[in-house]
């Protein structure tokens, strides 16, 4: 795809526009009037509008229903940025991360948490050769592009830990040497919720590197009853197939759209509409604790890749609304007295959204 969306300067107006003369001549002599020059970065969006909604489509071939968490995980691959999904058991967020991954040519690799995984076993660790007689060092699954941490909240926090480093800086420390990880890399993990028995909670700091936190709920009774229909008719006992699913994407074009996403315009008042909701976020009324600036980038991020992904050519506030949710959830906490009184922190995220003002571009 990385062929088909060349990257081209936009044309200068200089470029575009005809002499006086030259026009004055052509329309004596009869000829047509000439065509309207072709932008090539507009081309390059509307294609790359295009391939993210054939991925959409061939997502929900898999997934049926949660559309409002296909189209975040796609704004999280858009904008380079780590996943969490949380839900209960057997709403399908293995199988959402499964079938990415089918339409996907990249390298994949899956861990399962446990509460005897090891930190080595995520990251690598060397290993002695006896033929050798030297150590050698052994890559773990996190050298890949894309990493499902499956019920990431399985593990103690010391094995949650090891993918600290890797998130944020794209690289992994072995026997003191860095070793970077193929791109592009998205962490996408799976977690249930907190309440549930032997489960940890993940650290702050990590929660932090996760740029979205998407909540799968239970499907709506058509969705559920589609669903039952379609897994009933496979051979698989209760599975849903991802094998008839395309592959769309090779790491090549997942590059080159987090490229065209980060050169979509964004007027600074949408910027400032971006920090403003981040910062509210730490003295907003019921919160403990605000979002830090981690939460205004990936808004910003966030917003471009909704932009391009609903075939935008510029960023607007609605682009950052749509994914303040997701983006907001992990990085603040309730003040107690709401908690206790059965308030959760998306209705008093909403509150926020509906009350800090948009602008009106």
């Amino acid at each position: 795809m990385s062929e088909n969306i060349p990257q081209q300067p936009s044309t200068t107006p200089e470029a575009t526009t005809a002499p006086a003369d030259v026009a004055g001549s052509t329309a004596a002599a009869g000829a047509a009037p000439a065509a309207a020059p072709v932008n090539p970065v507009a081309q390059q969006r509307q294609r790359a509008t295009q391939m993210l909604q054939a991925l959409r489509q061939e997502l929900q071939k898999a997934v049926v229903g949660q559309r409002e968490v296909v189209d975040d995980v796609l704004t999280a691959l858009i904008a380079g940025g780590h996943v969490l999904v949380e839900g209960v058991p057997g709403l399908g967020k293995t199988l959402l991360v499964r079938a990415l991954a089918k339409c996907f040519g990249g390298e994949f690799a899956r861990i399962q948490f446990t509460p005897d995984l090891m930190p080595s076993d995520v990251t690598g660790h060397a290993v002695y050769d006896l033929a050798s007689e030297q150590f050698k060092l052994r890559k773990g699954p996190a050298f890949t592009n894309l990493l499902l941490a499956d019920e990431i909240n399985r593990a103690p926090a010391k094995t949650q830990a090891a993918l600290l480093e890797v998130m944020q800086e794209r690289q992994i420390t072995l026997e003191g040497r860095a070793m970077p990880v193929p791109l592009p890399f998205l962490v996408l993990a799976t977690q249930n919720p907190i309440e549930q028995e032997g489960t940890y909670p993940l650290p702050e700091a990590e929660l932090d590197r996760f740029m979205l936190k998407l909540r799968m709920d239970y499907p709506q009774a058509d969705e559920e009853l589609t669903l039952v229909r379609q897994v009933t008719r496979s051979a698989k006992a209760d599975m849903l197939e991802v094998a008839p699913l395309r592959t769309l994407l090779q790491a090549k074009d997942v590059l080159a759209l987090q490229k065209i996403a980060s050169e979509l315009q964004i007027d600074d008042q949408v910027l400032d509409y971006a920090v403003r909701l981040a910062r509210a976020t730490r003295s907003w009324p019921g919160l403990a604790m605000g979002a830090g600036p981690r939460a205004s980038i990936a808004l910003v991020r966030g917003g471009r890749a909704r932009a391009l992904l609903r075939g935008g050519d510029f960023v607007v506030p609605d682009d950052v609304k749509a994914c303040a949710l997701a983006v907001l959830r992990h990085r603040v906490r309730l003040a107690p007295e709401l908690d206790i009184e059965g308030l959760s922190v998306d209705q008093v995220l909403q509150q926020l959204l509906d009350q800090v003002p948009a602008p009106r571009l």
